[in-house]
């Protein structure tokens, strides 16, 4: 019979915190603790955000009456930490500050090691991280830019993309290192990847590369960007690229399920911003497609955004020629962690030392 384990799992995204307490794989309780984004915009940088989120953190510990005695292990999505390969991380003070320093980039995910890295000490148990953003499989004509000041760079959601992938592969009923998959991660962040064989080959990069999102910009036309900046201060312009862009700048609110709810009401400036950001995503949807030769077992839309049949749909209408369309609404990132954790808790998987 196989050893109880307790495990919590933390996942920080750019407007919510997800915790969940896990006996083995069997999920106890989860719960979401979501933040506007007015509320978040008053913080100065991510360390301000961090006695608010972990207030969260320890609300949930004690409304749940969770033992922290008897967890096992924490685990938490990772941030934008220095690229490696996938896998498990112990979380150590040297990845923290780079994430809270954004040495790498910036993103709320970088509050998550934090967090857990002070239940442990607090509490005594093991930390660490797996499959984290930075994660960079990329193939060599990946990193190519343009310019050769300028690398493109691995930043994207690894843990729900392949999580995705597999839960794909095992549907076509082979294994994730046999297939061909274009996985788009559809949520407050949006990334669009090309999978080969279990590799993340190429992917547009989480904060300023891809399609538009809830909350963020995506790519855009370089020179009116650089004259945007000539009349933005530096600070501002960041807010407006990460956090203020995408579906907030235009209709004011980065909560999908209003937008879809004006769009069913008939407001034409709403359909016209979500059909959009649909469509940008189908445009890199079919991009990642042409890095696979075309070779593509099947297309997958995943992400808290999927949830949305009207969306999925504009996108399915427009990359259903591609390979068959699977749709994972949600995210599998909690699962993913608490598997992770069980595969390091059984000795199946020795977490490496984070590389600075």
């Amino acid at each position: 019979m196989e050893k109880t384990r307790h495990i919590l799992a933390v996942n920080v995204g750019s407007t919510s915190t997800k915790v969940a307490f896990y006996r083995n794989t069997e999920r106890l309780v989860q719960e979401s603790l979501t933040y506007g984004a007015a509320e978040l915009a008053g913080f100065k940088d991510l360390r301000e955000q961090l006695p608010l989120r972990e207030a969260g953190l320890r609300s949930f510990i004690e409304k749940n009456r969770i033992d922290m005695g008897q967890v096992d292990l924490v685990i938490s999505r990772g941030g934008l930490g220095r690229p490696a390969p996938a896998g498990a991380y112990a979380i150590d003070e040297a990845m923290c500050e780079d994430l809270m320093e954004g040495r790498y980039g910036k993103h709320p995910s970088a509050l998550g090691p934090s967090m857990a890295m002070g239940l442990a000490r607090q509490y005594g148990m093991p930390a660490v991280v797996i499959d984290p953003p930075s994660t960079d499989e990329f193939a060599p004509l990946a990193r190519v830019s343009g310019l050769p000041e300028i690398e493109r760079k691995s930043a994207f959601h690894a843990l729900n993309q392949k999580a995705a992938a597999r839960r794909a592969a095992a549907a076509l009923k082979k294994r994730y290192e046999e297939v061909n998959l274009v996985v788009a991660h559809l949520g407050g962040g949006i990334t669009i990847g090309a999978h080969n064989r279990g590799q993340v080959i190429d992917c547009t990069h989480g904060l300023n590369e891809g399609p538009f999102s809830p909350e963020r910009a995506g790519a855009l036309p370089t020179q009116d960007l650089l004259d945007l900046a000539g009349r933005v201060s530096p600070k501002d312009l960041s807010k407006k690229l990460v956090g203020q862009g995408g579906l907030a700048a235009y209709l004011g609110t980065n909560d999908a399920v209003k937008v879809e709810a004006a769009v069913k009401k008939g407001d034409a400036k709403a359909e016209v911003i979500y059909r959009a950001m649909a469509y940008q995503v189908a445009k890199d949807i079919a991009a990642m497609a042409a890095v696979l030769s075309g070779d593509v077992d099947g297309v997958v839309l995943t992400g808290g955004l999927a949830h949305s049949e009207m969306l999925t749909g504009w996108v399915g209408q427009r990359v259903a020629f591609i390979a068959p369309v699977f749709i994972f609404p949600g995210e599998d990132e909690m699962e993913a962690m608490a598997e992770g954790a069980l595969r390091i808790l059984r000795g199946e998987e020795t977490p490496r030392k984070y590389e600075t």
